[in-house]
């Protein structure tokens, strides 16, 4: 064994295979490679990945590159852009090719009920606050704007992007601030989006997004909650119009209904009753058909004496005011045009958090993806559809929260395998796990294409049958969905259970400190209040900065006070390391090269390569195929190699869950197409 390296020598991470020749030579001088590193102003890394039995020199010199921190002052424009543009376009063809797959036909359909339904709820929200400047046509078009824009584009096309509802008050708190003044409102709104295009352009230049490696599940809980009280609030609201006779009682049964009938079908859907097509054809079209029933349902005996409000609706494909498509932006006073920037300001800060959110939560780690995103591209093409919303004069659309992760939801794959947690009696049950996920860009195009039929003439005399009640029911089941999932609700429910029955094999029993769960919890709740409250006042317009203030806050604040330990079980990243390559990886984890299309970026992954972390993962060697699955490497990953052969994320990933833990019972696979399974 050679002598102890001196103090100047570089030592190799540990995750990195190495051998004792790479440090220094069995003389105890220093290697050709060590003193070129010793002189280099620059302090570049040279990593000694082998492949087989030779140096990779281009890895060496990919990873050289990829550990050179610049100075925050150096700012390299464009790059983030360029970069998601080199990982993604090798799949732009299979986008399409993997399109050929059954779950693109229920997904489809899945996700154009599960858009346009709270998209007409949240029109008829704008219709009714805004004096009718925004109705059923211009929210239709701003999902069809946001759905072919991204599905044609987009580096990240399992996005769904429309109308929410944080931009829905967003919209109305502005009518109520500006109209007042006398300014003209379509011409107020279209510098807001003009402007709001020009700083979406900036932080995409400025690769901005690299910032979202700090964003976890803490913060994305703590908004994902206000979101689906936001859905809770609207539909109570769209019952308290109804007034106080007959109509607003039977609208409040058919609500009740509605979210009673919806609820079970997604409940049948991930239960054992029935056979598997049965379950599967409940879970895709129960919530459509749930619609489509009650809407007849009050025309049955003595309900049909009662006048129910039904969905306002326009002419087809016109704007419900008596205007132009076109917004005379020029017809606004001077200085109404530099009033519009703090709004523009707050509303970049919006979509900057509320789009990649909605991105990162639809590749969030339950789902096993292998195609890479890409945040920076998608962040230009955010600011290009803010700014033609604004001259069409429509709401600015952009990531659906939950409808983007129920998108990647619909497309997965799933086989039935044994419960590898069951122990005792219970033991030899089954539980479903996904397969893959089918990656595509037509079930996205296709939901858009069909709201845009739905501004014909005949679908809107159908729109204008649905009663207000079913569209609050429609909002009740939106938001009890978003709700289930939660990590707030999730971490509420472990704590009101009875210890002693709950499950050896759930993450938060092995934090040693229960008070830090409550804690924990605590926190994401006041975030949550402080968020809700001020939307209920007329500052509601700046909501997005106590939204951003949370990523510090969770960054640099709870650490002080929480182990290292109990935050990863408490909380985790929300994409795994292959989709974060995009903004250089998530925060807390050390810089590895992950060579996607020939570009140099990215972190290692949560469970080190080479190394066994607490007995959550399993061990991976450097050099073997699950290592480099690993670091995104090997066949169909690397420069040059067609989506044809692209690598599959493993399995793993799943695993991690809400709690951030590693799944004892997957191990890491690599997938190849034409190669592997899938």
């Amino acid at each position: 064994m050679s002598s102890q390296a001196p103090s100047n020598t570089y030592a190799l991470p540990t995750s990195l295979a190495h051998s004792p020749s790479n440090t220094q030579s069995a003389s105890g001088r220093k290697s050709w490679k060590q003193r070129l590193d010793f002189l280099s102003s620059s302090n570049s890394n040279f990593s000694t990945r082998e492949d087989g039995h030779g140096l990779n020199r281009q890895s060496t010199n990919a990873s050289g590159r990829s550990k050179h921190v610049p100075k925050w002052w150096k700012i390299r424009l464009f790059r983030g852009m360029i970069n998601d543009v080199r990982r993604r376009a090798p799949f732009y063809w299979s986008d399409w090719t993997d399109a050929w797959d059954y779950r693109v036909v229920p997904a489809t359909v899945y996700m154009y009920f599960a858009n346009i339904l709270p998209a007409l709820a949240f029109s008829l929200d704008m219709f009714t606050k805004t004096n009718m400047s925004f109705g059923v046509n211009e929210v239709l078009l701003a999902s069809v704007l946001g759905s072919v824009v991204f599905a044609v584009f987009a580096a990240q096309p399992l996005v769904i992007v429309g109308v929410t509802g944080p931009i829905t008050v967003f919209n109305y708190t502005v009518y109520d601030i500006m109209v007042p003044t006398g300014t003209n409102y379509f011409a107020f709104m279209c510098w807001v989006g003009l402007w709001s295009l020009v700083m979406h352009w900036i932080l995409a230049i400025t690769n901005a997004c690299n910032a979202l490696k700090y964003v976890t599940r803490f913060s994305c809980d703590i908004f994902g909650f206000y979101v689906a009280f936001i859905y809770l609030q609207k539909g109570i609201q769209v019952l308290t119009r109804q007034g106080s006779e007959e109509p607003f009682y039977l609208s409040i049964m058919v609500s009740l209904l509605v979210l009673v009938v919806g609820y079970l079908c997604g409940v049948i859907g991930t239960s054992p009753l029935f056979q598997h097509y049965i379950r599967v054809f409940i879970k895709d079209y129960g919530t459509p058909l749930t619609v489509v029933f009650f809407t007849g349902f009050v025309h049955i005996g003595k309900m049909r004496e009662i006048d129910l409000s039904t969905l306002p609706t326009s002419k087809a494909f016109f704007p419900t005011t008596d205007r132009g498509w076109f917004i005379h932006f020029w017809d606004i006073r001077v200085g109404d045009v530099f009033i519009a920037i703090p709004f523009a300001i707050l509303l970049t800060i919006l979509f900057y958090f509320d789009h990649n959110v909605s991105s990162l939560i639809a590749q969030g780690t339950e789902f096993p993806l292998r195609k890479p995103a890409g945040f920076h591209w998608d962040i230009f093409l955010l600011g290009l559809t803010t700014g033609v919303a604004g001259l069409l004069g429509i709401p600015f659309p952009n990531g659906l929260i939950p409808q983007a992760p129920f998108h990647t939801d619909s497309l997965c794959v799933t086989k039935v395998v044994a419960d590898p947690n069951e122990e005792g009696a219970n033991k030899g049950h089954v539980v479903t796990k996904v397969d893959h996920v089918v990656e595509q860009r037509f079930s996205n195009l296709a939901q858009g294409l069909l709201t845009l039929g739905t501004m014909s003439g005949p679908l809107l005399v159908v729109l204008h049958l649905i009663p207000q009640g079913v569209l609050a029911g429609l909002f009740f089941v939106m938001g009890v969905q978003a709700l289930e999932g939660n990590g707030i609700t999730l971490k509420i429910l472990f704590l009101c259970k009875d210890a002693s029955l709950t499950p050896k094999s759930e993450p938060l029993k092995r934090i040693r400190r229960r008070k830090a769960i409550w804690v924990f919890v605590a926190i994401q709740l006041i975030g949550f209040g402080a968020t809700f409250a001020i939307t209920q006042t007329i500052a509601a317009v700046g909501f997005p900065i106590i939204i951003l203030l949370l990523i510090p806050i969770r960054t640099f604040v709870l650490p002080k006070w929480f182990e290292d330990e109990e935050l990863r079980l408490l909380d985790a990243p929300t994409a795994s390391p292959f989709t974060m390559i995009s903004v250089g990886g998530n925060f807390g984890e050390s810089v590895e090269d992950l060579n996607i299309g020939g570009v140099a970026s990215g972190d290692e992954t949560a469970v080190q390569s080479g190394q066994v972390s607490n007995n959550e993962g399993m061990f991976v060697d450097e050099d073997s195929d699950e290592g480099k699955a690993e670091r995104g490497e090997g066949r169909g990953v690397d420069a040059g190699v067609g989506s044809s052969a692209g690598m599959k994320r493993r399995e793993s990933w799943r695993g991690e869950g809400r709690s951030g833990r590693w799944g004892t019972e997957e191990g890491y696979e690599l997938q190849v197409q034409g190669v592997g399974g899938g």
